[in-house]
């Protein structure tokens, strides 16, 4: 079961929404609405479902509705019509008293702005949130030490909020939602506000977070490069509607009309695009049970200057050249680790071509990507790389 659904949701702002909403079910757009009816759409029957321990990114230009989607998520707006489950439990036909206690137990919200009481302390602000659900100081207190040395502010815990700069600040506010254990984290474009060195270093200790807390967390931003980099999907809206749901490559690799093609037209593929896209199939590879006739026949039908040896169990050994194996062949060797160069380029999936265009410049051998366990899974080659940054995304199967 998903951790979060959101199933044809709406937000009409007006008078009188419901006339509004009988024209959205007739297809017409934000525009043609507002046009025949004053109502302002704030959300157009979004969609879409969040799984525990993702990092979802809610992504688009102001006005696009972004924020208040989120809203509507926790009920600090409340939707025109539609449905939010969580944990299969229906948030929008909670009454207070069960809203309270979902907000409690499930959510944690971290804001633009950062919120924080400047009369109290650092380790007062950051148990605010437990202080307002009743939890004893002594407890809250446990907890908000907990959290505050997991944004890196231990030994500030005394301070004034005011004696802090802009980024401590913002890690006050995310130590005060995650010092309730929620599973959720709302967080609508908390990092927004700082300057561009600090807001890097608060995506860096977001990262680090999650990869120690594993939250559910979705993030509200109109800065692309910030979703490209923190998101394990991304929901594109425009006009109150969610235009596209991907992962980063699936956005810059397949934009699903013109306004998402625009919008992603100016990035840095080498910065987005990782090894696991553009890397091709390791079909041609010899093991170390092979010997160097067979290396050698299967580069010469391939067309090969070089191929990957690897283990019984796909673990990678190195790489044999043609030189090599003719030369074995012509002095009678038969064992093909003798000619094993082991020192070849390794990546792992999820390594970004800005990481791997180094490699291939230094090396006259192709870049071998392998998991955890050393198992060849892909080979990069210096065509495919470009290909990958110019097509924006490589789809050739093959061996090197």
């Amino acid at each position: 079961m998903s951790k979060l659904v959101v199933k044809d949701l709406v937000k009409i702002f007006g008078k009188d929404p419901k006339k509004a909403l009988d024209l959205t079910k007739q297809g017409l757009s934000k525009n043609e609405i507002f046009e025949k009816t004053s109502q302002t759409v704030g959300v157009l029957n979004a969609n879409f479902e969040v799984e525990a321990g993702e990092i979802f990114v809610i992504m688009g230009l102001s006005g696009s509705g972004k924020s208040t989607l989120l809203r509507l998520i926790n009920r600090l707006i409340e939707p025109t019509s539609g449905k939010v489950y969580i944990d299969g439990e229906d948030v929008t036909a909670a009454d207070r008293e069960k809203l309270r206690e979902i907000r409690r137990r499930k959510l944690g919200m971290v804001f633009q702005r950062f919120a924080l009481f400047p009369h109290r302390s650092v380790l007062d602000n950051a148990a605010f949130g437990l202080e307002i659900q009743g939890v004893e100081e002594k407890e809250r207190h446990e907890s908000a030490y907990k959290a505050l040395e997991l944004v890196g502010l231990k030994g500030w815990e005394h301070s004034d909020v005011s004696q802090l700069s802009g980024g401590m600040q913002q890690r006050v506010g995310l130590a005060r939602a995650l010092a309730s254990d929620p599973d959720i984290l709302l967080m609508d474009e908390a990092f927004s506000a700082l300057d561009p060195l600090i807001r890097k270093d608060m995506q860096d200790e977001l990262l680090d977070i999650q990869s120690k807390m594993n939250k559910t967390i979705i993030f509200v931003t109109h800065d692309l490069d910030e979703a490209l980099r923190i998101g394990d999907r991304i929901a594109l809206m425009k006009d109150g509607e969610v235009v596209q749901i991907g992962n980063p490559e699936q956005i810059l690799t397949n934009p699903a009309n013109d306004y998402v093609e625009r919008f992603v037209e100016d990035v840095d593929m080498s910065k987005v695009l990782t090894a696991e896209g553009i890397m091709k199939n390791p079909d041609v590879v010899v093991t170390t049970k092979d010997g160097p006739r067979y290396a050698l026949r299967l580069m010469r039908e391939k067309g090969l200057s070089s191929i990957f040896v690897t283990s019984r169990d796909r673990k990678l050994k190195g790489i044999v050249t043609a030189d090599c194996c003719v030369d074995a062949v012509v002095n009678g060797y038969n064992d093909i680790n003798r000619l094993i160069v082991p020192d070849v380029p390794k990546v792992s999936p999820d390594t970004h071509l800005q990481d791997i265009i180094p490699l291939l410049a230094d090396s006259k051998y192709p870049v071998a990507v392998v998991n955890e366990e050393d198992k060849l899974l892909g080979v990069i080659v210096r065509g495919a790389l470009l290909a990958g940054m110019i097509k924006k995304g490589g789809d050739e199967d093959g061996a090197a």
